[in-house]
């Protein structure tokens, strides 16, 4: 049952049917979504694979290299932290809309920039532009997708940011082989402006958010404390640091293990081991499905652990261990990350973009954060050393979703 898009303007929120699973609209908003998370990953993570090229073409260090995202995510989750906060007084689809145009049109520019730090000013600017798309997008389907398709919409979601990030690294490694990095960057700037019109033309307006104006720094400072008051929600906003933050340091790193002996691989060659990003195309809407129906504490555990596994098959020499570590650690990451963001939204009682805005804070923090921090475990002691900071950071986070699991179980959270 839906309702028209007036709606909103005529009945009190209660009253408004939530866009149910299986209707036309709900796979119109579960398509556009799957849109804006494609463009917001493959627009974010399209450097990744090109780390070891800056390396070479601006002669900077393997940790300086990956300041071009970590630059990136830590001014993304800045920027996502601020809108969380004015995304309540904005139209949801024009603030997204705005934020995927920008990031796309800097990207287009990052392509042409012929000095390093030119590179990471504009790389910078995008993660701003970027802010208004994640938490926006978030705050969208936990207000207007009826609960029990919350879990399937969120995860069809994050399924789109596994198809951007697979996208990402694939495409800009196959155009790197071929006409260099400069036109891999400049064909993502082209995907992500085309994924926006497809956004723009179809997401449904929304009927349970209505801009509110005059909301002061008192408001959103009560309902900021009001999130950390609620049980549950920081262990979610932990447990986004310690996925992101271990996903994004495996990945920055990989690409010089395989460029060196014994493997010398190409920019293509490596690119095409991101295929496994489409394992995550799956593992976000099934889980969340799982998560919907068997406890969204199970799913988590069991994520985290086959990430864990993953982690440690990367240490075996042979390709086909590390490929399929690779594949674990993504299709747990994906599968995590959609249970833990939907779990926020049910938990948090107001301000839901704001709640998953401080999700979104800490998930960008681990990326920024443990991303760099990488790079001196690499120079320090190689793979090993990487893995080795992988390991702890997932350890931590299994003991997280313990808890978390606990407190589902007693009806807590």
């Amino acid at each position: 049952m839906t309702a028209s898009p007036g709606a909103s303007r005529n009945s009190a929120p209660s009253a408004v049917p939530y866009i149910e699973r299986g209707t036309p609209e709900f796979w119109r908003a579960s398509l556009a979504l799957l849109f804006a998370g494609y463009a917001t990953f493959s627009l974010l993570y399209c450097v990744q694979p090109l780390l070891p090229a800056f390396s070479e073409t601006f002669g900077v260090s393997p940790a300086q290299s990956s300041l071009s995202l970590s630059f990136t995510t830590a001014a993304l989750a800045i920027a996502i932290f601020v809108a969380g906060f004015v995304s309540e007084g904005w139209s949801r689809r024009g603030m997204m809309t705005a934020s995927l145009c920008a990031s796309s049109l800097l990207t287009l520019a990052t392509a042409f920039v012929p000095h390093w730090h030119q590179l990471l000013v504009l790389r910078t600017l995008q993660g701003i532009a970027l802010g208004g798309v994640p938490a926006v997008a978030m705050a969208w389907l936990a207000e207007e997708m009826h609960p029990e398709g919350l879990g399937l919409s969120m995860g069809l979601y994050v399924g789109g940011t596994a198809i951007g990030g697979m996208a990402g690294r694939v495409i800009t490694g196959i155009v790197t082989d071929l006409f260099g990095w400069r036109a891999a960057v400049a064909v993502i700037g082209v995907l992500g402006l085309a994924s926006m019109f497809a956004f723009r033309s179809l997401l449904p307006p929304s009927r349970h958010f209505v801009p509110k104006s005059g909301l002061g720094f008192a408001h959103h400072r009560a309902a900021l404390l009001r999130h950390f008051a609620r049980p549950g929600l920081p262990m979610l906003f932990a447990m986004g640091f310690v996925l992101m933050g271990s996903f994004v340091t495996l990945y920055n790193y990989i690409g010089y293990r395989l460029i060196a002996p014994p493997y010398h691989m190409s920019q293509a060659a490596i690119g095409a081991i991101f295929l496994v990003y489409l394992t995550g195309v799956v593992a976000s809407p099934w889980s969340g499905r799982m998560a919907d129906t068997f406890g969204r504490g199970r799913v988590l555990i069991t994520s985290l652990a086959l990430m864990l596994t993953g982690v440690v098959l990367t240490l075996f020499a042979p390709l086909a261990a590390i490929a399929a570590g690779i594949a674990c650690l993504t299709i747990g990451f994906f599968a995590g990350h959609a249970v833990a963001s939907g779990w926020v939204g049910r938990l948090a009682r107001e301000a839901k973009g704001q709640a998953a805005a401080l999700y979104l804070l800490s998930y960008y923090l681990g990326s920024s954060v443990m991303g760099s921090i990488g790079g001196h475990f690499w120079t320090a002691a190689g793979w090993a050393g990487v893995a080795g900071l992988v390991i702890v950071l997932l350890v931590v986070g299994l003991a997280l979703a313990l808890k978390l699991r606990a407190r589902e179980r007693a009806g807590a959270a």
